[in-house]
């Protein structure tokens, strides 16, 4: 099996289409379609269904995929591990990036970083902390820079940078403003604005507050969105405190504080290379 034709299987597979595998291998789309002929020739097996202008893996399609994604992380692995001989810093780092972690904690990491080492190349992705760590158990990124998952549920590598204060946050004009002690009961009285269910911070919001049913009136993905809510007086919520602003103010009779890990994770079975150890050392020694 040709390591190029592996490579644009798997391209293909990931992004439902050739034209765009085409894109991303900087290949054009005839190309990309002899690679997958040539694969399907040698395996004597067809590994995608052409169903109108959109690739579906067969079963034999499938079972590759596997197997595909982990010969090339070996291969990507072996060029990693070889390169590290050579102390320089330099080279393709790929990572991704919460939106939050992105926005107020790694803007100075990121400056200094880059004028220490301008030979590396940062391929930077803002994605969802799960799907961050989705992407590096996958291969397909060699870090990620997330709220951490709980503890027991990956099997990546943890590396705890910052912690973040969660507080409970209301608008001034909302009556949990007013309240002079803030308990589970009286929490439970009023809709919350939380991240959505399924996220790393809400398990954790919901395993530290202990409330059972959350009388929940939205839940999302998006910071802002919870911020404008929570500042016209829709809710309540748990709110970075190194966030907070003239129109959010913690709650004075609460004393209610969720602590949420950030840091950064990669996979054990991957060699890091110089370019990542060193983002991990710049990262470590920030504020």
């Amino acid at each position: 099996m040709n390591i190029n034709d592996l490579q644009a299987f798997v391209t293909v597979a990931e992004t439902g289409s050739f034209s765009l595998a085409a894109e991303a291998l900087y290949l054009t789309q005839p190309a990309v379609s002899k690679r997958i002929a040539a694969l399907e020739q040698g395996l004597g097996s067809k590994l995608f269904d052409r169903i109108g202008r959109t690739p579906h893996l067969t079963e034999a399609g499938q079972a590759l995929l596997i197997h595909a994604r982990r010969i090339l992380a070996e291969v990507e692995d072996s060029r990693r591990a070889i390169a590290n001989l050579d102390s320089s810093i330099k080279g393709q780092l790929k990572l991704a990036t919460s939106h939050h972690i992105g926005l107020h904690r790694l803007p100075k990491v990121l400056q200094q970083y880059i004028l220490d080492y301008p030979d590396v190349e940062l391929d930077l992705n803002f994605m969802d902390s799960e799907q961050g760590c989705r992407a590096v158990e996958h291969g397909e990124l060699e870090l990620a820079l997330i709220s951490l998952p709980p503890a027991g549920s990956t099997q990546l590598e943890m590396i705890e940078t910052w912690v973040d204060r969660l507080v409970l946050t209301v608008s001034p004009t909302h009556p949990l403003a007013q309240e002079p002690v803030i308990n589970a009961e009286v929490l439970g009285r009023y809709p919350a604005i939380l991240p959505a269910r399924g996220t790393y911070t809400r398990e954790l919001i919901d395993r530290q507050l202990g409330l059972g049913t959350i009388n929940t009136k939205l839940e999302t993905h998006y910071l802002e969105t919870i911020k404008m809510m929570v500042s016209v007086g829709m809710g309540w919520s748990l709110w970075p405190e190194n966030m907070l602003e003239d129109e959010l103010k913690p709650a004075q009779g609460s004393h209610i504080v969720v602590e949420r890990k950030l840091g950064i994770v990669h996979h054990p079975k991957r060699t890091l290379s110089n370019a990542a150890r060193a983002f991990i050392q710049y990262c470590l020694a920030a504020d």
